[in-house]
């Protein structure tokens, strides 16, 4: 089948057996020098089967007319590349021109209640944006602080990451919101998804930006500080940096 042709039968089944063909020994050692999979690492029960991610966007493009239970199967599957093309599909639904309200909110309803299986920060970043945040975009967004005070840090990253949704339309505040619960997580993966948005929010509020990182600079973790100061200028960026040495 070609590349970004529809997929006849648009099947877990049938999406598990294309992996199957595109699998590789190579690549999948690549995933394993590149995820932490060691003991008490973040992926440490992940599983990769070894098929390149641009192969799996593609797969998830043919499959993009999958059902939901057919999403939830591949979503409960140990293959990590299978759980990363339910979530692409999920996307590419969610963001569709056609999607109507009630499918978008059933995609955004299975995201949460199997936020247990979107397990890895590749995962949170592929779908958090499109799936929540565009569901959210008009709607009270509550669950985003719920999600930021979870005890799963998958949960709270993705408290963060679907705000991307709305900083397209320079609507930051959330950003800035859910960026102050999670200024002092304890886990570098936060602390990179925290510094990376609040550098995009500063694209559209720079003010609200170094308002932010004067209170915030000298005690949050270097490495927050050092992705939202990643688009300031020279002495900005030293400026920030002699606050945290301080």
């Amino acid at each position: 089948m070609a590349s970004g042709s529809p997929a006849p039968h648009p099947t877990a089944a049938a999406f598990l057996a294309r992996l199957q063909e595109l699998r590789s020994d190579a690549e999948q050692r690549k995933y394993e020098r590149y995820f932490k999979m060691g003991p008490g690492d973040y992926a440490e029960s992940d599983f990769f089967m070894g098929v390149r991610m641009g192969q799996v966007f593609d797969l998830g493009k043919e499959f993009v007319a999958m059902d939901l239970p057919q999403i939830e199967a591949l979503l409960d599957q140990d293959i990590h590349e299978a759980r990363a093309g339910a979530v692409k599909i999920m996307a590419l639904q969610a963001s569709g021109k056609k999607a109507s309200e009630d499918l978008r909110r059933s995609l955004y309803e299975l995201y949460l209640r199997r936020h247990d299986r979107i397990n890895n920060w590749d995962l949170v970043d592929l779908g958090a944006g499109r799936v929540v945040g565009g569901w959210l975009a008009d709607k009270p967004r509550d669950i985003l602080y719920r999600l930021a005070h979870s005890a799963d840090m998958w949960e709270r990253r993705t408290a963060i990451v679907a705000t991307s949704w709305f900083l397209r339309t320079g609507d930051v505040d959330d950003t800035f919101a859910i960026a102050e619960l999670l200024v002092d997580d304890k886990e570098d993966l936060i602390h990179k998804a925290t510094g990376g948005w609040l550098r995009d929010a500063g694209r559209s509020d720079r003010p609200r930006l170094l308002e932010f990182l004067d209170v915030h600079a000298a005690t949050m973790p270097r490495t927050a500080l050092r992705y939202a100061i990643e688009h300031l200028d020279k002495p900005a960026r030293e400026h920030y940096l002699r606050l945290k040495k301080a």
